[in-house]
């Protein structure tokens, strides 16, 4: 393989991942909460939530998009993790959507308990194809009723 058809499949699939890969992102429930603005803003979330968030980082080289918050109130967080409450991540410059994905042997990358815990961290990772999202982006995480805005990605 010479080097420039290398470079030419390369951006002909970088393309296609930036092009068609937020569309896949796309969830019912991503759709609804982009559409509602009755819900808190960031400054809020400690007291709406009972949750403060650790970070939102860039991983697996750009891949992923890694989301941590720490439980201060376990009552007000229980929400963020449910099960059927489906996390999702919005760009807030395009409005594509991001969602956690689903492994065949591990399932969603996302931590879950039945019982959280105060003070502890929890974590989930987001999808980030073709690493659309870029270092300083700003994004919204939706998960459920929750909704943080403005927040970003370092």
């Amino acid at each position: 393989m010479t080097t420039t058809f290398r470079h030419s499949i390369a951006a002909t699939t970088a393309f296609v991942m930036l092009a068609i890969g937020p569309a896949f992102c796309l969830t019912q429930a991503c759709e609804a909460a982009r559409d509602d603005d009755s819900r808190p803003a960031s400054a809020s979330l400690e007291a709406q939530w009972g949750i403060q968030i650790e970070s939102l980082r860039l991983s697996a080289g750009g891949h992923m998009i890694d989301f941590r918050y720490r439980v201060l109130d376990p009552e007000k967080a229980a929400a963020l993790a449910k099960r059927e409450n489906k996390p999702c991540l919005i760009d807030e410059a395009t409005g594509a959507t991001f969602v956690v994905p689903r492994t065949p042997k591990i399932g969603p990358l996302r931590q879950t308990a039945q019982r959280l815990t105060a003070g502890k961290v929890y974590w989930m990772f987001f999808s980030n194809p073709g690493k659309f999202i870029k270092l300083g982006a700003k994004v919204t995480v939706v998960i459920g009723d929750f909704r943080a805005e403005h927040l970003e990605v370092q």
